[in-house]
């Protein structure tokens, strides 16, 4: 089957302002050989149409196969995070999985999802939707780890009550081609929304990111931080806007983005952009290129630290800022040891 020929299926279009720098043809053109619902191997999951209006055309790839979704409803404060570990086998397969998360009035919770693959020419679309009720607590992290040929588009629509929090992590290791596409219009009082991302790329791999944060109620906040470590000839394209409405007085919205280029082939196209139609608010953003810090190698060298050794220390410094935005002990310590190997 091609994505193409689904039947009153509206694609997205690289010429459309959103798309733009993002070549989605091969994937849409791609016949693939089977297609597959990815189930849960969990029990007593409730089972919903998904009934959402979304705010991006990309919701619909998946719900083209399978408008359904599972629900996982968290109505109590859990000691330890829940884990999904998702694991493309197949080939030639396109494989679609929908998700509701729902976090109940006054409830913490932290959940992480991996997503990876050892196939050969697969696609894994993927929708997600985080219901907050008042003062819910979310902690989220996604590790994204596909390997070469295969593709991987993952949507987010976040839904929060007033006084609720989200801290959003995504850590893009994989290989592919890669498509993240992150919604959330504020519409109540209080919120706080954190998305965070480590872009670590090589090869010829591609990995978008877009990002749409809309402010409609009070004194709320939105903070958007992502790294980039870009090797070899991988692209990587980031587009976040963030606007504030004039009934979302005294809002604070920030967008940052620094890119770390590691050979002469590797491109970035950053697009920060925030509209603002209030004065009654913080707001900034920024985005910066580079490679590593000439000064800080010769100083790290002048010390008897081999080249690459500290070549290595000033990346890895550069990275783990992400990770060290993780509030959990055991999501974090999961980072620091996470490896591909214990999954494929």
């Amino acid at each position: 089957m091609k994505i193409n020929d689904i039947k009153g299926l509206i694609l997205p279009n690289k010429k459309d302002e959103e798309f733009l720098k993002i070549n989605l043809d091969a994937l849409f053109s791609y016949d693939f050989k089977e297609q597959q619902t990815y189930e849960f191997d969990i029990m007593g999951l409730e089972t919903i149409e998904d009934k959402n209006t979304y705010d991006s055309i990309l919701f619909d790839i998946t719900r083209s196969i399978d408008n359904t979704q599972k629900v996982i409803t968290i109505n109590k404060n859990i000691a330890e995070p829940i884990f999904l570990i998702h694991k493309i086998k197949e080939d030639e397969t396109f494989f679609t999985n929908s998700l509701k998360i729902k976090v109940a009035k006054g409830i913490k919770a932290q959940l992480v999802e991996v997503f990876v693959t050892n196939s050969k020419n697969s696609l894994y679309s993927v929708n997600r939707n985080f219901e907050l009720d008042e003062n819910a607590n979310l902690e989220y992290v996604k590790v994204q780890d596909i390997n070469e040929s295969n593709s991987f588009i993952f949507n987010s629509n976040i839904e929060q009550k007033n006084s609720s929090n989200i801290d959003f992590t995504n850590f893009e290791y994989g290989n592919g081609f890669i498509l993240n596409n992150f919604i959330n219009n504020i519409n109540s009082e209080k919120i706080t929304y954190n998305l965070n991302g480590l872009v670590k790329l090589k090869d010829d791999t591609t990995c978008s990111n877009l990002i749409k944060t809309v402010h409609n109620a009070q004194s709320s906040i939105s903070d958007i931080n992502y790294k980039h470590s870009l090797k070899d000839s991988s692209k990587a394209v980031f587009k976040a806007k963030s606007l504030v409405n004039e009934t979302a007085l005294f809002t604070k919205a920030f967008q940052n983005t620094n890119t770390i280029l590691l050979s002469d082939d590797a491109v970035i196209f950053a697009q920060p952009h925030l509209e603002i139609n209030i004065d009654e608010l913080e707001a900034s953003h920024g985005a910066t290129t580079g490679t590593l810090d000439k000064e800080q190698l010769l100083y790290l060298e002048s010390r008897g630290i081999p080249k690459e050794l500290a070549y290595d220390i000033l990346l890895k410094a550069f990275e783990e800022k992400i990770a060290n935005n993780i509030k959990d002990e055991i999501i974090k310590e999961f980072i620091e040891i996470y490896e591909r190997s214990k999954y494929v």
